[in-house]
């Protein structure tokens, strides 16, 4: 059996971005501590903005204020990375996490303004009290050995913001597959047996179904609940009685669960194949969160589940199916779940990393949802894949912008700016890795941007393979937009090793998100490598 369900954010849909010219004021100077404004998107009624906290002084910054005056007409709307009070005109944004800023180092917070008539750029800009020119703000610790500035992988173009990540420890979840345990022979116990349940904060049990505006189990009752295990199959070494209430996948989980307190287990409903449900759901949201929080507290494995995932692909724009239930729709469904399930129970989603201009991200209100949700599972991979049959070739979960990139805006940094541009804090963003790479076959250039003819064959399904399968098969020869790619024969893949997971970890921590999580357990070798490295990666 292998029923799969991927993420393929550009099958359907292709939407060019809109180039978007940025205005720097001031420019950086050479030396001091500075301040930099920087505006990037603008829809007529408002805009994104940015300030860059520079310190080339020699000594490490301890903490900020940056303080600015916008034109008469204009007010903040979001601001991120950063806490503000505005008296009328003039903002006042202090440091939140983010506020030691070593020598050669810089920071950065975004935010929206919405405003009437015509652009005109913040003024009167501040730093610690002083100017924002270099030189204008002092540091307020004494002198410290230079340090070098956090880099990034080494890619065509790099991400700006630079912030550490936020209070609390950074998330590792990993979804497990409730169909894996039949043609993948990946079971709970395999968790265990690699090492990999040491290294996971959090799983994410794929997937409940949507029907009939209403949470249900998945249409696989066996494998949810019912499949028994002998002693050598089971987690613990007992084995299940033939009468037992619950069995299956389940109750290896609670097993699970039991070895490892820490770890929380998510039950997650949706993904690309039962996602059509969701509309009609969205149309009576508190009776569809009623239906949830009934099923997740059933009396039979309430005890197994710590949160609910909602995995809609996607709201008011088209996945497997099309939805049109309206911009507010998903924000109602997930205030709804909150409201039902309080403030203890946690409440997660993956959600498109389309970052083009009037893409998914832009459709649906990502930004109000946020306060809902405890973190947002950012799918930034399947950007690209042989469903262009003819390509061109390019990595399909690039982190950077690169030249001839395909499709304006579909890479990690492009979604992850754009859900920060729309209110959602750095804390509550997971960046997305796929433990699988994406192929095409008659290929001759080794290089990203070749043509093809189409799919690369696949053990289960053409143009896909697991990691542990292309680590032998196609070893990488190069890496491009922060991931790596492999040509092997006449097929051309792209897929994350250890070490460009390394380099993806290392700029979640600078971007101050969440932490990260990975599509699927069964892609990592028997070892547990990947996973391996996302854990060295966050810690």
């Amino acid at each position: 059996m292998s029923r799969k369900r991927w993420h393929l954010l550009g099958l359907f849909t292709a939407v060019g971005a809109l180039a978007v010219g940025l205005v720097t004021v001031p420019a950086s100077a050479a030396g001091g501590v500075s301040a930099s404004f920087t505006k990037g998107s603008d829809w007529g009624s408002g805009y994104e903005g940015k300030y860059t906290v520079n310190n080339g002084s020699g000594s490490t910054l301890a903490a900020w204020t940056v303080e600015f005056d916008l034109p008469s007409g204009a007010k903040i709307a979001s601001l991120w990375d950063g806490s503000y009070t505005a008296a009328g005109q003039h903002v006042t944004v202090k440091n939140t996490w983010n506020g030691n800023v070593g020598n050669g180092a810089s920071v950065s917070f975004g935010f929206n303004v919405s405003y009437s008539g015509t652009y005109s750029a913040p003024a009167n800009c501040k730093l610690n009290g002083g100017s924002c020119d270099a030189g204008g703000g002092t540091p307020t610790t004494t002198p410290t050995t230079p340090t070098q500035p956090t880099t990034t992988p080494t890619t065509p173009t790099t991400p700006t913001t630079t912030t550490p990540p936020p209070p609390g420890g950074l998330k590792n979840v990993g979804y497990f597959v409730q169909w894996g345990v039949y043609g993948r022979n990946y079971h709970v116990k395999n968790i265990e047996t690699s090492g990999s349940a040491n290294k996971l904060t959090h799983i994410n049990y794929a997937f409940g179904n949507v029907k009939n505006g209403q949470c249900t189990a998945n249409d696989d009752p066996y494998a949810d609940y019912q499949k028994t295990y002998d002693a050598a199959g089971s987690v613990d070494g007992v084995a299940d009685t033939w009468d037992q209430p619950v069995a299956g996948n389940f109750n290896q989980l609670r097993k699970l669960k039991k070895l490892h307190p820490g770890l929380k287990v998510i039950w997650s409903f949706g993904g690309w194949t039962y996602s059509g449900g969701f509309g009609q759901a969205s149309q009576n949201a508190a009776a569809f969160a009623q239906s949830c929080y009934n099923l997740l507290k059933d009396p039979r494995w309430a005890d197994i589940w710590d949160g609910i995932d909602i995995d809609w692909e996607y709201p008011n724009a088209c996945g497997l199916s099309c939805d049109t239930s309206g911009a507010a729709a998903y924000k109602n469904l997930m205030g709804a779940l909150r409201a039902k399930f309080g403030s203890s129970f946690l409440i997660t989603s993956a959600i498109t990393a389309d970052g083009s201009s009037g893409g998914k991200l832009d459709v649906a209100d990502y930004g109000g949802a946020a306060q809902y949700v405890d973190w947002y599972n950012v799918m930034t991979y399947d950007y690209f894949g042989a469903w262009a049959p003819q390509g061109p070739t390019a990595p399909h979960s690039p982190l950077t912008n690169f030249t001839g990139i395909p499709t304006p805006g579909f890479y990690s940094d492009a979604a992850i700016q754009k859900l920060k541009s729309k209110g959602v804090p750095s804390s509550k963003l997971l960046l997305g890795i796929g433990f699988y790479g994406r192929g095409w076959t008659g290929v001759t250039q080794s290089t990203p941007g070749g043509t093809a003819t189409g799919a690369a064959p696949g053990t289960y399904e053409a143009g896909i393979e697991d990691y542990k399968v292309l680590k032998n098969t196609c070893p990488s020869t190069g890496t491009f937009a922060g991931t790596a790619y492999a040509k092997c024969g006449s097929n051309w893949w792209s897929y994350d090793t250890p070490a460009t997971i390394g380099g993806k970890m290392s700029y979640a921590k600078q971007q101050g998100l969440g932490g990260a999580f990975f599509w699927e357990l069964t892609g990592d070798t028997t070892g547990g490598e990947l996973i391996t490295a996302m854990k060295n990666g966050l810690s």
